[in-house]
């Protein structure tokens, strides 16, 4: 991890109270910084098992008394500023764990979907946020996330691959249960693409698909579509169904975007910043990292970095214009074309867009944080 010393430079947008440094406790290769006036010590350092409801007062003990802490009852060390967050994350001794590749299968996706390939998908985005939303307009009542943040990744990737659309609904279930996950391996998906591959190498059309048999090989254009599925699944709908809410909580916000939808991709990567679809990414120490031994399991807490004060001026506040968000969150092509698109859509075809009445779904899942329910009035 990169070694800094001595405070934090500020960053624009993100001015801090002046702090007085008392001492430096040497955690790992990371200087963490102890500070006066903060609250007293914990008798123990907390477990992730015991914040499942809530996390954020866990988050706050976390960053101030144990920036860096083995979760024994969680399995995993635990590093939860911002500054030693994004350093694990870049850092080439801490590896994805076996048989988690999304980084490295959405490295190669991006890659691939540029030029011709990213118009296919753009073009999707757009019409599959438009028809969701306009099933909705002539209701007055409905469920965002069951009847457009849950289908719109899927409708997106069948859209701009050219598949049947009788196979939507296959295609989803795949999506969600990880058929699509990097590498495309599972014999249903090889199976399923073979025909349509041959197909578009003897009649190339404008579709994605086509634009992906372009000099590549079977093998290689069906891990690409593998890695779109799993860019489709459950992390790219929690990310488009906690933005959404983010804004129906803050109409003001709200209404700024709709005159001003330039504006939208700073309002996503806010989302990201304060409610990231997945609060944990796990890694695994190749050798030793500091106070880290080699081999063990390191949670770089997501949910906990995107709220650090040290970071972010009012970090639990949601602000679609802050000047600098950062989010920690990877900000995956399709998931920033769904919100970005859907957001349009659904502000095009239901004008009086707005929260309904009523109990407010909690999450209570520590890693995978997002409405489930988000009634709406159109």
């Amino acid at each position: 991890m990169a070694r800094t010393t001595g405070r934090r430079a500020p960053r624009r947008g993100a001015e801090r109270r002046p702090r007085e440094r008392t001492a430096v406790l040497c955690l790992t290769d990371v200087l963490v910084t102890r500070t006066a006036g903060t609250p007293a010590r914990p008798p123990g350092p907390p477990s992730l098992r015991t914040a499942v409801r809530d996390p954020y007062r866990l988050y706050r003990t976390l960053r101030t008394h144990y920036p860096l802490v083995y979760d024994e009852p969680f399995g995993a060390w635990l590093i939860s500023r911002y500054d030693d967050v994004r350093a694990a994350l870049a850092d080439p001794r801490l590896v994805a764990l076996p048989g988690d590749g999304p980084a490295e299968a959405g490295r190669l996706l991006d890659r691939a979907l540029r030029g011709p390939a990213l118009v296919a998908l753009t073009a999707a985005a757009e019409r599959g946020a438009h028809v969701l939303a306009h099933r909705l307009a002539a209701r007055e009542e409905a469920d965002l996330v069951a009847e457009f943040c849950d289908w719109l990744p899927t409708a997106t990737a069948v859209a701009a691959l050219g598949l049947p659309y009788e196979e939507t609904a296959r295609v989803h279930r795949w999506c969600r249960t990880g058929l699509g996950r990097p590498g495309g391996g599972r014999p249903e998906l090889g199976a399923f693409l073979r025909p349509l591959i041959a197909r578009r190498r003897a009649h190339p059309g404008g579709d994605l698909l086509s634009v992906l048999c372009t000099a590549r090989t079977d093998e290689t254009v069906t891990r690409l579509v593998g890695a779109l599925l799993g860019a489709a699944g459950g992390t790219t709908a929690r990310a488009l169904a906690s933005f959404l809410a983010n804004l129906l909580d803050h109409p003001g916000q709200l209404a700024v975007l709709r005159a001003r939808p330039e504006l939208t991709a700073g309002a996503w990567a806010e989302s990201l910043r304060r409610d990231p679809p997945l609060h944990i990414v796990l890694r695994r120490a190749v050798e030793p990292v500091g106070a880290i031994p080699a081999g063990a399991t390191v949670a770089c807490l997501l949910g906990a970095a995107g709220r650090d004060p040290e970071r972010f001026t009012d970090p639990d506040r949601y602000d679609a214009f802050r000047p600098d968000s950062g989010p920690l969150a990877p900000d995956a092509l399709l998931a920033r074309l769904t919100a970005e698109h859907g957001l349009r859509a659904l502000l095009a075809a239901l004008p009086g867009l707005r929260r309904a009445p009523g109990a407010r779904h909690v999450p209570d899942d520590l890693v995978r944080r997002s409405p489930r329910t988000l009634t709406v009035r159109t």
